[in-house]
C-alpha cells in the first residue's frame, strides 16, 4: 500500500478511536515508515521529532503561556477588565462591550484563545447573568470574543508560520493588530445591535472623574503589558522569544510587588501548569514535523502539489480554495497542528504563485481561529461550557450570529491581499 495512503488512514482511524492528535501524527508517521516501504528506518522519526523542536523562535511559545498564567493569576487581567468596563460599561449592553473590549486587551497579553476565554469568562459571566444578561447568548459572545486571542499579536500561531516559513514576525504582528482590531468594532456594533434588540441590561454607575482616573492609574501596569511585548518587537530591540521572556518578567513584578497578588506557592503551580499547556503544544509541533516529512518523501505532497497546478486557479481562487481546506480541517484538529501539517505543503504553491507570505498567513491563522470555535473540536466552546455551565450546543447555537461577523471579516482577508498587507 502506497506510504501517503497509509499515513492518512492510520491518522484519521487514530482520530476517530479518540487519540489524542501528537499522538495520532506520531503513530501514522511511524506505521507510514515501517508498513510503506520509504527508503527510511523508524529511527527517522525519532530524530525529525527532536527535530522539530529545534528552533529559537518556538520557545517563545512556552514563554507566551507562562506570562499569560501569570498575568491571570497576578491581577493584571482583573484591572484590565475593571479599566474596559469603566470606559464602555454605562451604555445598554455595556458589560457585553466590556467583554469585548477585555478580550482584546486580554489578547494582547496571553497569544491563547481559550485563555482568553477562561479568564475573562470566569471574571465577567457570573456578574453578567445575575444582572440579567442571557446566559447562551453571552456565553457565544464569549466564545467569539475570546478568537481575538491568537489574531491580536503576541500571537502563538503567527510565531508557529514564521518558524516555518521564515516571515517576519513584525510585519504578522503588526497586520495581526489592525485585523484584531476591526474584528473587535464588528463584534461591538453586533453587540450593541443585540442589546437594543434584546432590551439587553444598562448600568447607570456614575463614575467620578476622580474614580476614573483611579482605575486608570491601576490599571497602568497590565497595559504596559503589551507595550513591552509588541514595542520591544517593533523596535527592533528584541526578537519575539525575548520579548516573550521580558513579559515573563514583567508579569512576575506586576503581580508580586505592584498588584501583590502573587505569592510563592501561586507561582510554583502556575509554572507547573504552563509547562503542561506548553508541553503539548510543543509535542504537537515536533510530531506534526515528522508527519509533514513523512508526508514529503512518501509522494503525497508532490501529487497534491501537482492536483492543485493542474486545476489551473489564479491566486484568489487558490486562497479560497486553502480557506476552505483549513476551516474544515479546524472542526476536527487543533491549530497548532493545521499549521504544521499543512503550511510545509501549501505555502510553496502559494509562493509560486506569488501570494504574498504575510496575506497567506493571516489566512492561515484566522482560519485556524474560527476552527477554536466549531464543533465537534471546539476548545473555545469546550471553555465558555466549562465557565458557563451551560450544554456545548446551547452555546454553539448562540455564537452563530457573532461568528458570522468574524467570518465575514475572514474572507475579506482571504480575498483582499491589500487588507492583510497594507501595514507590512
Amino acid at each position: 500500500m502506497n506510504a501517503g495512503l497509509i499515513l492518512f488512514l492510520i491518522f484519521i482511524l487514530c482520530l476517530v478511536i479518540g487519540v489524542p492528535v501528537s499522538i495520532s501524527l506520531s503513530v501514522a508517521s511511524l506505521t507510514a515508515v515501517v508498513f510503506g516501504g520509504l527508503p527510511a528506518s523508524s529511527t527517522a522519526i525519532a530524530q525529525r521529532i527532536f527535530g522539530g523542536l529545534q528552533s529559537s523562535s518556538i520557545m517563545a511559545i512556552a514563554f507566551f503561556v507562562l506570562a499569560g498564567n501569570l498575568m491571570t493569576k497576578g491581577g493584571i487581567s482583573r484591572r484590565i477588565v475593571d479599566f474596559a468596563d469603566c470606559l464602555v460599561g454605562n451604555v445598554r449592553g455595556g458589560m457585553s462591550l466590556a467583554l469585548v473590549l477585555a478580550c482584546a486587551f486580554f489578547a494582547a497579553l496571553s497569544g491563547s484563545a481559550p485563555a482568553t476565554v477562561i479568564a475573562i469568562g470566569t471574571m465577567l459571566y457570573g456578574d453578567m447573568i445575575k444582572k440579567g444578561y442571557p446566559g447562551p447568548r453571552t456565553a457565544g459572545l464569549l466564545v467569539v470574543s475570546g478568537g481575538l486571542g491568537p489574531i491580536i499579536p503576541p500571537s502563538i500561531i503567527m510565531v508557529i508560520y514564521c518558524t516555518l516559513t521564515g516571515a517576519s514576525v513584525g510585519n504578522m504582528f503588526k497586520q495581526g493588530m489592525m485585523i484584531g482590531i476591526v474584528i473587535m468594532l464588528v463584534l461591538m456594533v453586533e453587540v450593541l445591535w443585540f442589546a437594543h434588540k434584546e432590551k439587553w441590561p444598562k448600568q447607570n454607575v456614575k463614575r467620578t472623574p476622580a474614580e476614573v482616573v483611579k482605575v486608570f492609574l491601576d490599571a497602568i501596569p497590565a497595559l504596559l503589558t503589551p507595550i513591552i511585548i509588541l514595542g520591544g518587537i517593533y523596535s527592533g530591540m528584541l526578537t519575539a522569544t525575548e520579548s516573550a521572556a521580558v513579559a515573563v518578567v514583567w508579569a512576575a513584578i506586576a503581580g508580586a510587588f505592584i498588584y501583590r497578588e502573587l505569592n510563592l506557592p501561586d507561582t510554583i503551580q502556575i509554572i507547573k501548569d504552563s509547562a503542561k499547556s506548553s508541553a503539548m503544544i510543543l509535542f504537537i509541533i515536533a510530531a506534526s514535523t515528522a508527519f509533514s516529512w513523512v508526508f514529503t518523501i512518501s509522494g503525497a505532497s508532490k501529487a497534491l502539489v501537482d492536483t492543485v497546478i493542474g486545476m489551473n486557479l489564479n491566486a484568489a481562487m487558490f486562497c479560497l480554495v486553502v480557506a476552505v481546506i483549513l476551516l474544515i480541517f479546524g472542526t476536527f484538529m487543533e491549530g497548532t497542528a493545521i499549521a504544521v501539517l499543512l503550511v510545509p505543503v501549501l505555502w510553496p504553491i502559494a509562493q509560486s504563485m506569488g501570494i504574498n507570505v504575510v496575506h497567506f498567513g493571516i489566512i492561515v491563522c484566522v482560519s485556524n481561529v474560527v476552527g477554536t470555535m466549531t464543533p465537534p473540536v471546539a476548545v473555545n466552546i469546550y471553555s465558555a461550557a466549562t465557565v458557563s455551565r451551560l450544554k456545548m450546543g446551547e452555546i454553539a447555537k448562540a455564537e452563530i450570529p457573532f461568528l458570522v461577523g468574524y467570518v465575514g471579516v475572514f474572507f475579506l482577508c482571504v480575498f483582499s491581499e491589500w487588507f492583510c498587507t497594507f501595514l507590512t
